[in-house]
């Protein structure tokens, strides 16, 4: 065990989590993203939800400038209500990072396409719809 380390990061995501470069992406996907079909690494963190994940690998790294678009959501079908989970993901944002970061959203293909693009995909156990994230990787200072 280690100190300081949040207890949902298993050693396969702290692993990733340190390999990880600047401007490197990571998914955290809902119960029902497809992450093995398009992911090049793939962590399984099933009992978790994507709040719980979001906020235990964001003591962890910094998100990149709001001019990269460091975190961004898959937009809804049209004419659905703003998901709810995304105002959790403010706010954990908002606790981390000084001014928070406004989400972008992108459609639903496009999203697919930029995870199979990203470093690595964390899959979790998370019901709510459309409660998937990337999040860009900032400098560590």
């Amino acid at each position: 065990m280690l100190k300081g380390i949040p207890t949902v990061i298993n050693p396969d995501l702290l692993k990733i989590l340190m390999e990880m470069g600047h401007g490197d992406t990571l998914v955290i996907g809902d119960g029902n993203f497809p992450a093995a079909a398009n992911a090049k690494r793939l962590v399984r963190c099933d009992g978790q939800t994507v709040p719980e994940m979001l906020n235990a690998i964001l003591k962890l790294f910094p998100l990149d400038t709001p001019d990269m678009k460091p975190a961004c959501v898959m937009q809804t079908a049209p004419n659905m209500e703003r998901p709810p989970v995304w105002a959790e993901f403010e706010q954990i944002i908002a606790d981390y990072e000084q001014g928070g970061r406004e989400l972008t959203e992108i459609e639903r293909f496009s999203f697919y396409e930029e995870a199979k693009k990203a470093y690595a995909i964390v899959s979790t156990g998370e019901t709510a719809l459309y409660a998937n994230i990337t999040i860009k990787k900032g400098v560590v200072i």
